[in-house]
């Protein structure tokens, strides 16, 4: 059951929309690594899981709640209200800010930040919170619409992978091959988690969850093995 639950659940997260606005960040700092930028896009979500298994945050698996996915998200204002991304965001580009000298990258990594919040807003029922721990809730709902979402999220994605791709070059094969899988694999990922089988509990999800971080391992493997050939002026 443990081995089923993880499968399930690490495929119920990947959403292509988040890692396509990470791809396409590239162009406006190219001396960010792309696992920086996706760890942006993606910081809530990376955020999550821990919240679940420290019972900050609660997540029920309830098919049907709406079309896209099995989740039915019902209490996450510390890291999903827009209050808590927009301190996230301070937090985090300031600490990239320190870190890195950077004030370009670190911009970048702010807006990656908000633009998660801004993509749940369209694709989420209304159940994002404005500010913890129980301000009023929104979410246009695009998620009850299958068609519209994959049209949404598969656009995202391969718009990001473009202007990735032609904002880099590869070094080498492993440049070349790593990104080709990227751009195949998450999308089969993602076709999986929304056709797929529902995860078998909460408890998976929030254990599962976790192996996001893969992805980010991933990206950044990618990126060291392929040289920004344009810059954003």
């Amino acid at each position: 059951m443990r081995h089923r639950a993880a499968r399930y659940t690490i495929l119920q997260l990947v959403f292509l929309g988040h890692y396509g606005a990470g791809l396409a960040a590239k162009k406006l700092t190219p001396y960010t690594s792309l696992g920086t930028l996706v760890v942006a896009v993606q910081w809530i979500d990376l955020l999550w899981p821990s919240a679940l298994m420290l019972g900050i945050e609660r997540v029920r698996v309830a098919p049907g709640d709406t079309v896209v996915t099995p989740l039915a998200f019902e209490y996450y204002p510390w890291t999903h209200s827009l209050a808590m991304v927009l301190v996230w965001a301070v937090v985090v580009s300031g600490a990239y800010a320190f870190f890195r000298r950077y004030p370009r990258g670190a911009w970048v990594v702010a807006g990656g930040i908000l633009s998660h919040w801004v993509l749940d807003l369209i694709t989420h029922r209304p159940d994002l919170p404005l500010w913890p721990p129980d301000g009023p809730r929104v979410g246009l709902g695009l998620w009850n619409s299958l068609p519209a979402t994959l049209v949404v999220e598969f656009g995202l994605f391969f718009l990001g992978l473009y202007v990735y791709g032609r904002n880099t070059d590869a070094t080498d094969g492993i440049g070349r091959i790593g990104l080709t899988a990227f751009a195949v694999v998450l999308p089969l990922l993602y076709l999986v988690s929304v056709f797929g089988p529902p995860p078998p509990s909460t408890e998976a999800v929030a254990i599962a969850s976790q192996g996001q971080w893969l992805i980010v391992a991933w990206a950044m493997w990618i990126d060291r093995h392929r040289v920004a050939i344009r810059q954003w002026r």
